[in-house]
């Protein structure tokens, strides 16, 4: 967790989706909006009275162009993260320390072939799929607690690479 003067500012609502495919490896795409090589997997925001699981599907659908899954599993209760400083500043108009996010596993049913994206909004410039020691070396530091805590919680459901 970060520490400043905006540590009082609060937490924006997001889903986070943590995508399976056939042999357990994770999808990560690198994000379009910086220079550096900053892989996450996908998440975003909740609209008004958008229930989670609703959001999770809308922000893969406009994420990576598909929403061919099924839903495996749900964290119970929200995992955290705040942003960098530096960042802050530049996110969400500054409104928010970081983000609160319900995460869902899923196992993506499709071909690679029906992975797009080049959607309307893209985020993300290259995308792969990597197992749990790959994610952790290539994902940005600030989203590493997060990561590990769905390792913990998720991760026996992923490939043992």
């Amino acid at each position: 967790m970060t520490s400043g003067k905006d540590d009082n500012l609060p937490y924006r609502t997001g889903v986070g989706m943590m995508l399976l495919n056939r042999t357990g490896k994770v999808f990560v795409g690198q994000r379009i909006d910086t220079a550096m090589e900053a892989w996450q997997l996908p998440q975003g925001g909740v609209d008004e009275g958008e229930d989670f699981e609703t959001a999770a599907l809308r922000e893969l659908e406009e994420e990576i162009g598909t929403v061919n899954v099924e839903v495996i599993a749900r964290t119970p209760d929200w995992l955290f993260y705040d942003l960098p400083q530096d960042i802050r500043i530049k996110v969400w108009g500054g409104k928010f320390r970081g983000q609160r996010q319900i995460w869902y596993v899923m196992r993506f049913l499709g071909e690679d072939s029906e992975i797009n994206i080049d959607t309307a909004h893209p985020e993300f410039r290259k995308w792969k799929w990597v197992t749990w020691d790959e994610l952790d070396r290539i994902i940005v530091p600030f989203k590493r607690q997060l990561y590990k805590e769905l390792k913990d919680r998720f991760g026996h459901l992923t490939l043992k690479a």
